[in-house]
């Protein structure tokens, strides 16, 4: 067994070290981010506009679910434990100047969100059912003519569907499992129990049911966490000007050793903010361009505006409320003395008056996770009846279901780094397609934003 464990670390360690997907996924984003002229800059207010005002296209228009449903079950999807522990974990490893390399990833991840939104609405269709299917299995066999489009987007399809019962369920349900047993004594067996029954009640009912229930459940989550975050900032409110400063100068400078701090340089900054900010919104992996897809609208252009939001909202956002939580607090300079995934809980601890502070961090756990199941729920189903069809689809919700109680009562340290690996192989063919396809997001977005329709510049217009 060990064997298998060091055979899977390695290989997890080079499809995400340095040499393969971290600059692959970043320089992706900063071509994107050229090739579209800072679209994400230049067209965020119409975005948010769209996302939380519009919140959707006619009811006429193609699709399942609302722009704002869409964008609910891909933060759903995303803003997950790694928003909590992820944060922590480039911190202790890369320094305070970790932070900005994660706003960094978080800017240009955008310009690669708009894109993989936009070729899942492009390409999208609808299964036998009449439920859209769309994402890079589909605009890479369709997109992409010939053997390679076929095989990139079966390649994906295969990845997608297994990394959805690792990363997006079974450890996700252990972490719930996990912490709800360290603070509440409550036994694994009943936790798990709970989750599953929960999960159930919402997948079963395919995207329409997960997006109602992410539409409202979302935005509370990250609410309620925000609030607690900013609880812990506003006691220590002298602290954050220099806890700022501090992620800005040791972005480029690197961090002295300090307390149980072993220091970083400015390589290992780039490399954890880079990595963790890349596993925080997901831009890349292409599982963006599979909830746009469902999304009821009149042009690719529209979703692909909305779903950006979300890269904003998980990585500069609420990343950044993580972050500067551990910097205010000092906690990060006892990285040799305790678990980065910690840091955070100590940091509310230290942060806050009282001892109720644990208890937000372990609701937010619970809340995180179980978003991340629902929304990685419909992945996987994409993704088997991309491969199987239609009559795939149920036998993967339960079995997704059964392995959300397994999970919550079982160790599963391999798993995570086997679902690592599977992450790795959805990135490779969907940043493959991003590039070979870019021309095609490039002209279609110029040609919309020629002709535009006039109630989008009144909209963006309106909100300057």
């Amino acid at each position: 067994m060990d064997s298998v464990n060091d055979f899977l670390s390695d290989a997890s360690s080079f499809i995400w070290g340095p040499w393969l997907l971290i600059p692959l996924l970043l320089l992706t984003g900063l071509y994107l981010t050229f090739l579209l002229r800072g679209l994400q800059v230049r067209h965020f207010r119409l975005a948010f506009w769209l996302a939380f005002v519009k919140r959707s296209d006619s009811d006429a228009a193609e699709g399942d679910i609302s722009h704002y449903q869409a964008l609910a079950t891909a933060l759903a999807a995303t803003v997950g434990v790694g928003n909590i522990a992820g944060v922590a974990t480039a911190i202790a490893l890369g320094g305070p100047g970790a932070v900005f390399w994660m706003w960094f990833t978080g800017m240009v991840g955008m310009a690669t969100k708009y894109s993989e939104a936009f070729l899942g609405v492009r390409f999208r269709r609808p299964d036998s059912a009449g439920e859209q299917g769309g994402g890079p299995m589909h605009y890479l066999r369709n997109g992409i003519k010939g053997p390679l489009g076929v095989f990139l987007g079966g390649f994906f399809a295969v990845a997608g569907a297994i990394a959805a019962f690792g990363i997006g369920n079974g450890v996700q349900a252990n972490t719930v499992a996990a912490n709800v047993e360290e603070e509440w004594g409550l036994d694994p067996y009943i936790t798990g129990a709970i989750v599953t029954v929960f999960t159930a009640a919402v997948i079963l009912g395919g995207i329409k049911n997960i997006g109602r229930v992410t539409s409202a459940f979302v935005p509370v989550m990250i609410v309620f966490y925000i609030v607690g975050a900013a609880a812990v900032l506003a006691f220590n409110i002298g602290e954050v000007p220099s806890a700022i400063g501090l992620i800005f100068s040791d972005a480029f400078s690197g961090t002295s050793a300090t307390g149980g701090f072993v220091g970083a340089g400015v390589a290992a900054a780039i490399r954890y903010g880079v990595a963790r900010g890349i596993f925080s919104n997901e831009s890349g992996l292409g599982t963006g361009g599979i909830a746009a897809a469902a999304a009821k609208t009149d042009h690719p252009v529209r979703q692909a505006l909305v779903s950006m939001t979300q890269t904003f909202i998980d990585t500069l956002v609420v990343v950044s409320f993580t972050a500067l939580t551990i910097v205010v607090t000092g906690v990060w300079k006892d990285a040799g003395e305790d678990e980065a995934a910690q840091f955070t809980a100590r940091a509310f601890d230290e942060g806050l008056p009282g001892d109720w502070a644990s208890v937000i961090v372990t609701l937010s756990v619970i809340f995180f996770a179980f978003s991340t199941i629902l929304g990685w729920s419909y992945y996987g189903d994409r993704c088997v009846e991309f491969l199987f069809g239609r009559r795939a689809v149920l036998p993967y919700r339960l079995l997704f279901i059964v392995v959300v109680y397994v999970g919550s009562v079982t160790t599963l340290t391999t798993v995570w780094t086997f679902s690592d690996i599977m992450n790795g192989l959805m990135a490779l063919p969907n940043l493959i397609g991003l590039l070979i396809l870019s021309p095609l997001v490039y002209r279609e977005t110029r040609d919309y934003f020629r002709d535009r329709p006039s109630k989008d510049k009144t909209a963006e217009a309106s909100t300057k």
